[in-house]
Protein backbone atom coordinates (compact mmCIF):
# COMPACT_ATOMS: atom_id res chain seq x y z
CA UNK A 1 0.00 0.00 0.00
CA UNK A 2 1.17 3.52 -0.81
CA UNK A 3 0.23 6.50 1.34
CA UNK A 4 -0.89 9.84 -0.07
CA UNK A 5 1.32 12.45 1.57
CA UNK A 6 -0.18 15.52 -0.07
CA UNK A 7 -3.08 16.40 -2.34
CA UNK A 8 -3.38 19.73 -4.17
CA UNK A 9 -5.94 20.92 -6.73
CA UNK A 10 -3.96 22.83 -9.35
CA UNK A 11 -7.08 23.92 -11.22
CA UNK A 12 -10.71 22.70 -11.45
CA UNK A 13 -9.73 19.62 -13.49
CA UNK A 14 -6.11 18.90 -12.55
CA UNK A 15 -4.88 17.39 -9.27
CA UNK A 16 -1.43 16.80 -7.82
CA UNK A 17 -0.72 13.85 -5.53
CA UNK A 18 2.51 13.25 -3.59
CA UNK A 19 2.75 9.50 -3.00
CA UNK A 20 5.04 7.85 -0.46
CA UNK A 21 7.21 5.55 -2.60
CA UNK A 22 10.86 5.87 -1.47
CA UNK A 23 12.30 3.19 -3.76
CA UNK A 24 10.82 4.87 -6.83
CA UNK A 25 11.83 8.32 -5.58
CA UNK A 26 15.47 7.18 -5.44
CA UNK A 27 15.56 5.96 -9.04
CA UNK A 28 13.03 7.86 -11.16
CA UNK A 29 14.34 10.28 -13.77
CA UNK A 30 12.63 12.91 -15.92
CA UNK A 31 10.50 11.29 -18.62
CA UNK A 32 9.74 8.06 -16.75
CA UNK A 33 6.31 7.02 -15.50
CA UNK A 34 4.49 4.83 -12.98
CA UNK A 35 1.42 2.62 -13.28
CA UNK A 36 -1.06 2.79 -10.44
CA UNK A 37 -4.53 1.71 -9.33
CA UNK A 38 -6.88 3.91 -7.31
CA UNK A 39 -8.39 0.92 -5.51
CA UNK A 40 -8.29 -2.89 -5.43
CA UNK A 41 -10.83 -3.25 -8.24
CA UNK A 42 -9.58 -0.34 -10.31
CA UNK A 43 -7.93 -0.35 -13.72
CA UNK A 44 -4.23 0.26 -14.22
CA UNK A 45 -3.35 3.71 -15.54
CA UNK A 46 0.04 5.24 -16.43
CA UNK A 47 1.02 8.63 -15.01
CA UNK A 48 4.31 10.37 -15.67
CA UNK A 49 6.52 11.17 -12.69
CA UNK A 50 6.23 14.93 -12.22
CA UNK A 51 8.81 15.10 -9.45
CA UNK A 52 10.65 13.22 -6.70
CA UNK A 53 11.93 14.02 -3.24
CA UNK A 54 14.58 11.50 -2.29
CA UNK A 55 14.68 12.72 1.33
CA UNK A 56 10.97 12.26 2.06
CA UNK A 57 10.46 9.43 -0.44
CA UNK A 58 7.66 11.34 -2.17
CA UNK A 59 6.84 10.85 -5.83
CA UNK A 60 4.63 13.49 -7.45
CA UNK A 61 2.05 12.64 -10.10
CA UNK A 62 -0.31 15.11 -11.74
CA UNK A 63 -3.46 14.02 -13.53
CA UNK A 64 -6.49 15.47 -15.27
CA UNK A 65 -9.92 14.31 -14.13
CA UNK A 66 -11.39 13.03 -17.40
CA UNK A 67 -12.73 9.51 -16.81
CA UNK A 68 -14.03 7.05 -14.24
CA UNK A 69 -10.58 6.07 -12.95
CA UNK A 70 -9.27 9.60 -12.54
CA UNK A 71 -12.58 10.55 -10.90
CA UNK A 72 -12.00 7.75 -8.39
CA UNK A 73 -8.38 8.81 -7.90
CA UNK A 74 -9.51 12.37 -7.33
CA UNK A 75 -11.58 11.26 -4.31
CA UNK A 76 -8.49 10.13 -2.43
CA UNK A 77 -7.48 12.31 0.51
CA UNK A 78 -4.21 12.96 2.29
CA UNK A 79 -3.40 10.01 4.53
CA UNK A 80 -5.34 7.55 2.37
CA UNK A 81 -3.64 4.66 0.59
CA UNK A 82 -3.64 3.29 -2.95
CA UNK A 83 -2.87 -0.41 -3.53
CA UNK A 84 -0.45 -0.22 -6.47
CA UNK A 85 2.20 2.25 -7.55
CA UNK A 86 4.76 0.59 -9.85
CA UNK A 87 7.84 2.13 -11.43
CA UNK A 88 9.89 3.81 -12.57
CA UNK A 89 8.98 2.59 -16.06
CA UNK A 90 10.00 3.75 -19.52
CA UNK A 91 13.22 5.28 -20.79
CA UNK A 92 14.33 8.59 -19.23
CA UNK A 93 14.47 11.66 -21.45
CA UNK A 94 17.96 12.00 -22.97
CA UNK A 95 19.52 15.24 -21.78
CA UNK A 96 23.29 14.64 -21.93
CA UNK A 97 25.24 17.15 -23.97
CA UNK A 98 22.32 19.52 -24.59
CA UNK A 99 23.22 23.19 -24.20
CA UNK A 100 20.15 24.99 -25.54
CA UNK A 101 16.66 23.44 -25.57
CA UNK A 102 13.08 24.56 -26.09
CA UNK A 103 10.55 22.69 -23.95
CA UNK A 104 7.02 22.99 -25.35
CA UNK A 105 4.12 21.84 -23.17
CA UNK A 106 0.37 21.90 -23.58
CA UNK A 107 -2.33 21.56 -20.93
CA UNK A 108 -1.76 18.82 -18.40
CA UNK A 109 1.23 17.77 -20.51
CA UNK A 110 3.04 20.63 -18.79
CA UNK A 111 3.21 18.41 -15.71
CA UNK A 112 5.38 16.05 -17.76
CA UNK A 113 7.38 18.84 -19.37
CA UNK A 114 8.31 20.51 -16.08
CA UNK A 115 10.65 17.80 -14.71
CA UNK A 116 12.40 17.74 -18.09
CA UNK A 117 12.90 21.51 -17.97
CA UNK A 118 14.12 21.27 -14.38
CA UNK A 119 16.57 18.49 -15.20
CA UNK A 120 18.00 20.41 -18.14
CA UNK A 121 18.24 23.60 -16.09
CA UNK A 122 20.07 21.77 -13.29
CA UNK A 123 22.66 20.60 -15.83
CA UNK A 124 23.37 24.15 -16.96
CA UNK A 125 21.35 23.98 -20.16
CA UNK A 126 19.69 27.17 -21.43
CA UNK A 127 15.97 26.36 -21.36
CA UNK A 128 13.25 28.17 -23.28
CA UNK A 129 9.85 27.02 -22.04
CA UNK A 130 6.68 27.55 -24.07
CA UNK A 131 3.44 26.45 -22.43
CA UNK A 132 -0.13 26.66 -23.63
CA UNK A 133 -3.61 26.32 -22.12
CA UNK A 134 -7.19 26.84 -23.27
CA UNK A 135 -7.79 29.69 -20.80
CA UNK A 136 -6.49 31.38 -17.63
CA UNK A 137 -8.40 29.08 -15.27
CA UNK A 138 -6.52 26.03 -16.57
CA UNK A 139 -2.98 27.42 -16.17
CA UNK A 140 -0.74 25.26 -13.99
CA UNK A 141 2.89 25.35 -12.81
CA UNK A 142 3.66 28.82 -14.19
CA UNK A 143 6.06 29.85 -11.42
CA UNK A 144 7.80 26.48 -11.50
CA UNK A 145 8.46 26.84 -15.22
CA UNK A 146 9.72 30.39 -14.82
CA UNK A 147 12.22 29.21 -12.19
CA UNK A 148 13.56 26.52 -14.54
CA UNK A 149 13.77 28.66 -17.68
CA UNK A 150 15.96 31.39 -19.11
CA UNK A 151 13.07 32.40 -21.39
CA UNK A 152 9.39 31.71 -20.76
CA UNK A 153 6.31 32.09 -22.94
CA UNK A 154 2.72 31.40 -21.91
CA UNK A 155 -0.17 31.37 -24.38
CA UNK A 156 -3.90 30.79 -24.04
CA UNK A 157 -6.36 29.95 -26.80
CA UNK A 158 -8.78 32.70 -25.78
CA UNK A 159 -6.20 35.32 -24.79
CA UNK A 160 -7.42 35.47 -21.19
CA UNK A 161 -3.82 35.19 -19.95
CA UNK A 162 -0.41 35.58 -21.56
CA UNK A 163 -0.30 35.73 -25.35
CA UNK A 164 -3.28 34.85 -27.50
CA UNK A 165 -2.82 31.76 -29.66
CA UNK A 166 -1.09 28.39 -29.50
CA UNK A 167 2.41 27.21 -28.61
CA UNK A 168 3.53 27.11 -32.25
CA UNK A 169 3.22 30.89 -32.52
CA UNK A 170 6.06 31.91 -30.14
CA UNK A 171 8.10 28.89 -31.27
CA UNK A 172 7.80 29.86 -34.94
CA UNK A 173 8.53 33.49 -34.11
CA UNK A 174 11.75 32.47 -32.37
CA UNK A 175 12.84 30.24 -35.23
CA UNK A 176 12.07 32.89 -37.84
CA UNK A 177 14.14 35.42 -35.89
CA UNK A 178 17.18 33.13 -36.11
CA UNK A 179 16.96 31.39 -32.74
CA UNK A 180 18.31 27.86 -32.86
CA UNK A 181 18.10 25.00 -30.36
CA UNK A 182 20.04 21.78 -29.96
CA UNK A 183 16.67 20.14 -29.50
CA UNK A 184 12.98 20.87 -29.07
CA UNK A 185 11.09 18.65 -26.61
CA UNK A 186 7.31 18.71 -26.85
CA UNK A 187 4.76 17.16 -24.51
CA UNK A 188 1.01 17.58 -24.71
CA UNK A 189 -2.00 16.75 -26.90
CA UNK A 190 -1.16 14.73 -30.00
CA UNK A 191 -2.38 17.41 -32.38
CA UNK A 192 -0.22 20.00 -30.64
CA UNK A 193 2.90 17.84 -30.87
CA UNK A 194 2.17 17.13 -34.53
CA UNK A 195 2.22 20.84 -35.36
CA UNK A 196 5.26 21.55 -33.20
CA UNK A 197 7.09 18.93 -35.29
CA UNK A 198 5.83 20.61 -38.49
CA UNK A 199 7.13 23.96 -37.23
CA UNK A 200 10.65 22.70 -36.50
CA UNK A 201 11.15 20.40 -39.48
CA UNK A 202 12.03 23.11 -42.05
CA UNK A 203 14.85 24.23 -39.74
CA UNK A 204 16.30 20.76 -39.27
CA UNK A 205 16.03 20.96 -35.50
CA UNK A 206 15.83 17.63 -33.71
CA UNK A 207 12.42 17.38 -32.08
CA UNK A 208 11.35 14.83 -29.50
CA UNK A 209 7.73 14.08 -28.57
CA UNK A 210 6.60 12.24 -25.44
CA UNK A 211 3.87 9.76 -26.35
CA UNK A 212 1.16 8.63 -23.95
CA UNK A 213 -0.98 6.09 -25.81
CA UNK A 214 -3.33 3.50 -24.32
CA UNK A 215 -1.26 1.36 -21.96
CA UNK A 216 -1.94 -1.62 -19.68
CA UNK A 217 1.07 -3.53 -18.36
CA UNK A 218 3.93 -1.08 -18.99
CA UNK A 219 6.35 -3.86 -19.95
CA UNK A 220 5.76 -4.17 -23.69
CA UNK A 221 3.75 -7.39 -23.46
CA UNK A 222 0.19 -6.17 -24.08
CA UNK A 223 1.00 -4.24 -27.26
CA UNK A 224 -1.64 -1.58 -26.58
CA UNK A 225 0.88 1.27 -26.53
CA UNK A 226 2.28 0.65 -30.00
CA UNK A 227 3.11 3.63 -32.15
CA UNK A 228 4.53 3.84 -35.66
CA UNK A 229 7.86 5.67 -35.81
CA UNK A 230 9.72 5.88 -39.10
CA UNK A 231 7.55 3.10 -40.51
CA UNK A 232 8.44 0.74 -37.64
CA UNK A 233 6.26 -0.39 -34.75
CA UNK A 234 7.47 0.76 -31.34
CA UNK A 235 6.10 0.30 -27.84
CA UNK A 236 5.83 3.55 -25.90
CA UNK A 237 6.23 1.83 -22.53
CA UNK A 238 9.64 0.29 -23.22
CA UNK A 239 10.99 1.97 -26.37
CA UNK A 240 9.76 5.39 -25.26
CA UNK A 241 7.84 7.35 -24.27
CA UNK A 242 10.13 9.77 -26.16
CA UNK A 243 10.46 9.44 -29.94
CA UNK A 244 11.69 11.48 -32.90
CA UNK A 245 8.67 13.70 -33.56
CA UNK A 246 9.50 14.03 -37.25
CA UNK A 247 9.10 10.26 -37.67
CA UNK A 248 5.93 9.65 -35.63
CA UNK A 249 2.73 8.81 -37.48
CA UNK A 250 0.60 11.25 -35.49
CA UNK A 251 -2.53 10.67 -37.57
CA UNK A 252 -2.46 6.97 -36.74
CA UNK A 253 -1.78 7.72 -33.07
CA UNK A 254 -4.74 10.11 -32.90
CA UNK A 255 -7.01 7.53 -34.52
CA UNK A 256 -5.89 4.80 -32.11
CA UNK A 257 -6.36 7.10 -29.10
CA UNK A 258 -10.10 7.13 -29.83
CA UNK A 259 -10.44 3.32 -29.92
CA UNK A 260 -12.16 3.10 -26.55
CA UNK A 261 -13.83 6.53 -26.56
CA UNK A 262 -17.34 5.08 -26.43
CA UNK A 263 -16.46 2.68 -23.62
CA UNK A 264 -14.72 5.45 -21.68
CA UNK A 265 -17.74 7.73 -22.03
CA UNK A 266 -20.03 4.96 -20.76
CA UNK A 267 -17.76 4.21 -17.81
CA UNK A 268 -17.61 7.90 -16.94
CA UNK A 269 -21.41 8.21 -17.04
CA UNK A 270 -21.85 5.09 -14.89
CA UNK A 271 -19.39 6.46 -12.38
CA UNK A 272 -21.23 9.80 -12.26
CA UNK A 273 -24.56 8.04 -11.76
CA UNK A 274 -23.09 5.96 -8.92
CA UNK A 275 -21.68 9.10 -7.33
CA UNK A 276 -25.09 10.81 -7.50
CA UNK A 277 -26.69 7.82 -5.74
CA UNK A 278 -24.02 7.88 -3.01
CA UNK A 279 -24.61 11.60 -2.45
CA UNK A 280 -28.36 11.05 -2.09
Amino acid sequence: MFRILKRVSLNPTVTRLDVEAPLIAKKALAGQFVILRANERGERIPLTVAGCDKETGAVTVIFQVVGATTMELNKIKEGDFIPDFVGPLGTPTEVDGLKKVAVVGGGVGCAIALPVARRLHSLGCSVTSIVGFRNRDLVILEEEFRAASESFFLVTDDGSYGETGNVCMPLTRLLESGERFDEVITIGPLVMMKFVAKATKPYGIKTVASMNPIMIDGTGMCGCCRVTVGGEMKFACVDGPDFDAHLIDFDEAMKRSKTYAEFEARAREEHCNLFRKEVK
